[in-house]
């Protein structure tokens, strides 16, 4: 039943959203070329659907984002839980994190254009940069906010690492883990359009530049609104899978 409603209230949501576009683009009369109406645009994704440009850039863009968001996500929450049980070292670290968080991933980009050329890899390294630091942080937080009384029992059991992070740590962890995991999902799909505007000749990112430069409003439209149809399908499928694993260890509803 909650799944139902779930379905309802994303279908009334993006209805209301086509109705809002329809009633902007009827009242402010600013023409196709400046803001299509959502049939124009409709007209336009169903164009590029037919000639595979679409179902090419969303391959594209998913593969970049895949390949770069589970590895800055594993990278950060191995990292951090060493930090997490490492307090002391973790104070040293922690002032050079808090200052290269706050750089926007693009910032890096001419760099990395420089280093790694045109192509996957640099999109790839902005989606890995904005993973990182949410899954980082928030992991050591988690450690560090962790009952002792856990650790005590474990100790009591004798267990030692690696069992005592696996088995104990990771999973009383999780919870706050999951939080900055799915925040970085959000951070990591703005950061891969962006760094597909920049850095690449392909994928969502670069059809948004393609369609600007041929004045193709429809089509710009359209591929944004794909942009937030699959970060949308996203996010969805990260919840289920944490609820999953909450509950496979006890967890969760």
């Amino acid at each position: 039943m909650k799944k139902i409603l779930s379905i309802k209230n994303v279908v009334v949501s993006i209805l209301g959203l086509l109705v809002i576009w329809q009633l902007v683009y009827s009242i402010g009369n600013f023409g196709d070329a400046l803001f299509p109406s959502p049939s124009g645009a409709w007209k336009a994704l169903v164009k590029i659907a037919k000639n595979g440009i679409l179902l090419k850039s969303i391959g594209t863009s998913m593969y970049r984002f895949a390949v770069g968001y589970i590895s800055g996500v594993v990278a950060a929450v191995l990292l951090g839980l060493l930090l997490g049980r490492c307090a002391g070292v973790f104070k040293y670290i922690n002032p050079v994190i808090q200052l290269l968080r706050p750089i926007s991933p693009t910032a890096w980009m001419p760099f990395i254009v420089l280093w790694f050329g045109i192509g996957d890899i640099p999109a790839i390294v902005i989606i890995i940069i904005a993973a990182f630091f949410p899954v980082l942080l928030s992991t050591v937080a988690a450690v560090g906010g962790i009952d002792p009384i856990y650790l005590k029992v474990s100790g009591n059991f004798g267990i030692k690492q690696p069992q005592l992070m696996w088995k104990i740590i990771f999973p009383a962890a999780f919870p706050q883990i999951a939080n900055g995991i799915r925040l970085a999902l959000g951070t990591s799909w703005i950061f891969l359009v962006a760094g597909e505007m920049i850095g690449c000749q392909s994928g969502l990112g670069y059809l948004i530049i393609d369609s600007r430069n041929n004045i193709d409003s429809a089509t710009l439209l359209a591929t944004i609104f794909v942009i937030g149809i699959i970060g949308l399908l996203l996010d969805t499928v990260l919840s289920v899978s944490e609820k999953r694993i909450l509950k496979s260890w006890g967890g969760g509803e």
